[in-house]
């Protein structure tokens, strides 16, 4: 967990996961000290006073792009087993749903916690976790809602866009690749296709100002079409903030299309939604009724843990912080 002494370790021992095919690292020992208090003011102090640190656990030379980076601390909330800071390749992120799941089973893997209930504290709630197995968690996201739907943006080389405005954790506009004409299906060999349009996408969101609730970024695109295997419903590619896509179905991106279903009356609560990935990895999420126009969503996922190990940062090296 995050050190209490005021430094900086030059090591950190991680433990790295993947959830449906997307990677966690998960920071055990030798992160910044951040304090006492909420979350969320922890996750500002890590951003303003320790970003390097950030650089250094998830930008090449240690890291991918692909990668989460996952900070436990102490909770504030003594109901929770930790708190945890999840973090990508240019910051730090609200919820990780694949990462939660990766969390808990990593906490599994530690011996920290058994089978059962959990509760993980994240800068934006309480996440609550079932570890099923030593493999597979179900966390009850936080509330999610649709914002707006069917805006329209113009483009670059795509035309009119339109698509929905959802939160789940994190900010998504979700667009039916199908609507799109050209474009490919959503399959792997379509990635570099996908990416392209997605990015185009996100630029447009900026020159327009579209935005989400109180003018927060929508930092994820999301295209969804019809699943590739008989007994799924969907099948997505989400584009992070950092431009690596989404291995896994994406939790956050999941709970997003489901507020978009409950909206449309398309999804009954309770209702299961077996979403595939761009790699035909799946989740299973179901959502019951929140708050007015709010679902709380849960995703049902297997993660793997698939290494551990110690990050050193040489004061020599040239790149201890990263590249880039």
């Amino acid at each position: 967990m995050a050190r209490g002494n005021g430094e900086v370790s030059n090591s950190a021992r991680v433990i790295d996961s993947h959830t449906a095919g997307e990677p966690t690292r998960v920071v055990v020992d030798g992160g910044p000290d951040l304090g006492d208090g909420p979350i969320a003011e922890r996750l500002r102090r890590f951003a303003t006073h320790h970003d390097d640190f950030r650089r250094s656990v998830i930008l090449e030379p240690r890291g991918s792009d692909a990668l989460v980076g996952a900070l436990l601390c102490t909770p504030a909330d003594p109901g929770c087993a930790v708190g945890v800071i999840f973090f990508n390749n240019v910051g730090y992120l609200n919820m990780c749903g694949h990462g939660a799941i990766g969390v808990a089973v990593t906490l599994a893997y530690l011996g920290s916690v058994e089978v059962g209930e959990l509760r993980l504290e994240t800068p934006v709630g309480v996440v609550p976790v079932v570890l099923r197995t030593p493999n597979e968690a179900t966390i009850e996201n936080v509330p999610s809602y649709r914002f707006r739907s069917a805006v329209a943006v113009a483009v670059e080389g795509l035309g009119n866009v339109r698509g929905d405005i959802a939160w789940g954790g994190n900010w998504f506009f979700l667009v039916d690749a199908t609507s799109i004409p050209g474009l490919a299906a959503i399959t792997l060999d379509a990635e570099p296709e996908l990416t392209e349009a997605a990015r185009r996408i996100k630029a447009a969101l900026v020159r327009g100002g579209v935005t989400g609730r109180d003018g927060a970024e929508i930092d994820h695109i999301e295209f969804f079409g019809p699943p590739v295997s008989a007994d799924a419903h969907g099948r997505n590619f989400v584009l992070c903030p950092g431009a690596a896509y989404d291995r896994s179905p994406c939790g956050t991106g999941t709970s997003a299309k489901l507020a978009c279903l409950a909206a449309d009356g398309e999804l009954r609560p309770g209702e299961a939604w077996v979403q595939e990935s761009l790699i035909g990895s799946r989740f299973v999420a179901r959502y019951r009724h929140g708050g007015a126009n709010e679902i709380v969503p849960s995703i049902t996922g297997e993660a793997f843990v698939c290494s551990e190990g110690t990050l050193i940062r040489d004061p020599r090296d040239p790149f201890k912080n990263g590249i880039g």
